[in-house]
């Protein structure tokens, strides 16, 4: 790869890094070709972009990304780094940790960027597969909401039943 190939490449990556504010970094080394197809496809099903990049093209366009937290990315930039981006924050966490359960202890998570947030390591999956999506949360605060009105209309319903068996 050329000059100019590698700084397009790096002006792709600054341009995807600053239009998504969430971004995973994995570690799908070792993996067969048979399990990396199937895990894209996964990913794909599950509207999660992923891309196998040089952690030092990466590097460079975290560099000049615009968002500067994400600088805190660049210690997990070791070995080889698949970049994931979503517009759902715990989908890629989900897709990791149910292709792990099929059998195998691959992809790793290395790091997360979620809503300017960073975290770093394998040992943060479990948070990250149960954040809420922006639907979710509406869903819990619809029925919270709801809760006490239907305490009330059952209430005014049982106290209509008990005023017809007093007459």
């Amino acid at each position: 790869m050329n000059k100019e190939e590698k700084t397009l490449v790096i002006d792709k990556l600054v341009e995807r890094l600053n239009a998504n504010n969430k971004i995973y970094l994995a570690d799908c080394s070792s993996l067969t070709v048979s399990k990396v197809n199937s895990f894209r496809k996964a990913c794909f099903e599950k509207k999660v972009s992923v891309t196998v990049v040089k952690n030092s093209l990466l590097k460079k366009a975290i560099e000049r990304a615009a968002d500067s937290k994400l600088i805190g990315l660049i210690p997990a930039l070791k070995g080889e780094t698949a970049l994931m981006f979503t517009d759902t924050a715990s989908a890629p966490a989900k897709v990791i940790k149910e292709f792990r359960r099929k059998g195998g202890d691959k992809p790793v998570l290395k790091a997360a960027y979620l809503e300017e947030n960073i975290y770093l390591g394998d040992n943060q999956l479990d948070n990250l597969a149960s954040i809420k999506s922006k639907n979710e949360m509406i869903a819990d605060v619809i029925a919270l909401l709801q809760s006490p009105i239907q305490r009330v209309m059952s209430g005014l319903e049982n106290k209509k039943g008990d005023e017809k068996e007093a007459a």
